[in-house]
């Protein structure tokens, strides 16, 4: 079935405003256009129910049975339980705090293994825990493509690893990694698993449960939705780990790895995000139990994205004058493509800027990867990312700016 691209973009207010007309928006690996259904959430929570929630008067209620709705509705869509979802104030803080469970939790003679190919935000962390005795071991990216080699990884792994970190796709490389088959083989080693999916979630909620990752990470703001950090910690290893949160809450497992109080407004508007899902899936005639509309809605967008995608990697791949990293083939790809021009990346964005389209320069937190790949973070990549409300006139508009420019 194909996206009705125009029911898509009529939930985004950002395309009915005069400034944004004629601008194509291709920096949505930074933070995407928020749907209406979680503006009209937000709105409502601060203009009728922005007192304390669980109290005994009724906006009090109807606020905590919002924030109770994000949750449930958020877990059921990644078929998880829904104590095993909880929100943080973003993705970096909440890996901060579950490294230091970690930390805690590992002894002297203990390896965690972590990416080269990772946003800092799930490496640096658990880097840190060299501090305290533990060996930290790093699965590198090919030099060349940046992809991460499983044969590789297999000769990382031994009895004495407890942690792999390593994500669904790096916000540089794009490239899909086999999640499932990788966590597979951690926890056939005995090996927990943190997978980042902050890049790979704006592109559809993946099943955590199919994926059988111990703990999955990504951000609302690049999913649609208001500027929080949701964390899937499976039930298991919640309980395993030291509670990092106050010590009444310890029996609460999406309460032990949140020490800061919760963002009222913003958890609750996060339900709005599984009404766009839900919306998305009635309009296009399908109905089914919360995981299998996620996954509806995840192939819809996919499929959309995939097709707008090749011709822009063929463009890229073929043109002398940039390299292209990651894969050429749109189907093992994000719609996140970064490329190495001449000027540097920031530059080459500011050159798209008065030819009405948004992207982005520099090294995206990749700075690792991007050593690893031999290129210099302060040249820096320009990077253009896109969902599935871009429109192909856009790319198009995209290609012919990147004529201009490169």
């Amino acid at each position: 079935m194909a996206l009705d691209l125009d029911f898509v973009r009529a939930q985004f207010p950002a395309f009915e405003q005069a400034g944004l007309k004629d601008q194509a928006f291709f920096e949505n690996a930074g933070g995407s256009y928020t749907c209406r259904q979680v503006i009209h959430r937000l709105t409502r929570f601060y203009t009728e129910r922005k007192v304390q929630p669980e109290h005994p008067f009724e906006v009090s209620q109807l606020g905590a049975a919002e924030m109770n709705e994000a949750r449930v509705r958020l877990s059921a869509i990644l078929d998880v339980k829904p104590e095993e979802l909880s929100f943080g104030p973003s993705t970096t803080q909440n890996t901060y705090v579950l490294a230091e469970a970690f930390g805690q939790w590992l002894g002297q003679g203990d390896a965690i293994i972590v990416t080269n190919q990772d946003h800092e935000a799930n490496s640096g962390p658990w880097r840190r825990l060299a501090d305290r005795g533990i060996e930290v071991r790093e699965w590198r990216v090919d030099p060349e493509t940046g992809h991460l080699d499983t044969n590789t990884l297999e000769a990382l792994i031994d009895d004495k690893v407890k942690l792999l970190c390593f994500p669904h796709c790096s916000n540089v490389v794009g490239e899909i990694n086999p999640v499932a088959e990788i966590c597979a083989m951690a926890k056939a080693a005995g090996v927990y698993t943190c997978v980042d999916g902050v890049s790979y979630a704006p592109h559809g909620f993946p099943n955590v449960d199919q994926l059988g990752a111990d703990v999955y990470l990504f951000s609302s703001y690049k999913t649609f939705g208001p500027h929080q950090g949701i964390m899937v910690i499976r039930e298991g290893l919640g309980f395993t780990l030291p509670n990092q949160g106050h010590y009444f809450n310890e029996g609460s497992l999406y309460k032990r790895f949140t020490p800061a109080g919760p963002d009222h407004a913003q958890v609750a508007a996060s339900a709005g995000m599984a009404d766009y899902v839900d919306d998305l899936c009635a309009h296009h005639g399908f109905d089914g139990a919360p995981a299998a509309r996620g996954a509806f809605a995840h192939d819809l967008m996919r499929a959309h994205e995939t097709e707008l995608l090749q011709p822009l990697l063929d463009y890229v791949r073929d043109k002398n004058s940039v390299r292209l990293i990651g894969p050429s083939d749109a189907a093992q790809k994000a719609a996140t493509v970064a490329m190495i021009g001449q000027k540097p990346g920031a530059e080459l964005a500011a050159d798209l800027a008065p030819l009405g389209v948004m992207a982005g320069g520099g090294d995206f937190y990749g700075v690792r990867c991007m050593e690893g790949m031999g290129l210099d973070p302060d040249h820096g990549a320009l990077r253009v990312s896109f969902v599935h409300y871009t429109s192909r006139q856009e790319v198009e508009k995209l290609i012919t700016a990147l004529d201009r420019v490169l």
